[in-house]
């Protein structure tokens, strides 16, 4: 189990949820929330993270508020500033790069508005060098790409979606490639968007999540080895 911890670098506190492997150092993942806020399933992704070896945080983007239904999530999302979520990733990044033992590399996941948000992260943020999304809505947040060369992404697109023939995820797919990056697709069939997601039982998917999550851990093992 993990504990909520303040991070920064800019001058304003943040906030998240941090996860530790059992040695107290390794790779560090960083992990973005849906639009319900920094609910149980978020930290729980991070649990799981510390527990196959990884420092994993993950940043309260709405600083302490929690969406209890669709109308909730639907405004605590549109009222998230872009720059300032930019910011709070970046230094969630520099804050879990300093438990790799002097690397500074670092991978991020994300679900929902967390998966677009975790695509365009590595686009600005020096450290992160693999990005998962999950069923990313969107992509079109990311006004550059330049920095994606040489970086690794991974989409896992629902059906329900258009899978990866989503405008969104073949956006995301051009742009990446374009500037010099790699990123891998995989569709799951007969999903809903947060199939991934237990706590929502009604598009909960326990095969698709399993893969899902196979396919987001051997990136990360390529990408961030644990010594």
């Amino acid at each position: 189990m993990g504990e909520l911890v303040g991070y920064g670098a800019h001058g304003s506190p943040r906030f998240g949820y941090l996860a530790l492997p059992a040695g107290g150092t390794g790779p560090g993942i960083v992990v973005l929330q849906e639009w319900w806020g920094l609910v149980e399933h978020i930290t729980s992704v991070a649990d799981l993270l510390a527990e196959a070896g990884y420092v994993a945080l993950a940043p309260d983007l709405y600083r302490g508020a929690v969406a209890g239904d669709l109308e909730a999530a639907k405004k605590l999302s549109h009222g998230l500033a872009m720059d300032q979520a930019a910011t709070e990733i970046a230094d969630a990044a520099g804050h879990v790069v300093t438990y790799a033992g002097g690397s500074r590399r670092a991978g991020i996941v994300g679900f929902g508005m967390g998966g677009s948000l975790a695509l365009w992260s590595a686009a600005f943020a020096d450290e992160i060098v693999a990005a998962v999304g999950f069923y990313p809505p969107r992509a079109s947040m990311a006004p550059r790409w330049e920095k994606y060369a040489g970086k690794t992404a991974m989409i896992h697109a629902a059906e329900a979606d258009g899978g990866s023939a989503a405008p969104g995820v073949t956006e995301a797919v051009a742009s990446i490639v374009a500037a010099g990056g790699e990123v891998e697709v995989y569709d799951y069939p007969g999903t809903q968007r947060e199939f991934f997601n237990e706590d929502r039982l009604e598009v909960y998917d326990p095969a698709a999540a399993k893969l899902a999550w196979d396919r987001t851990l051997d990136l990360f093992t390529r990408a961030l080895p644990i010594r």
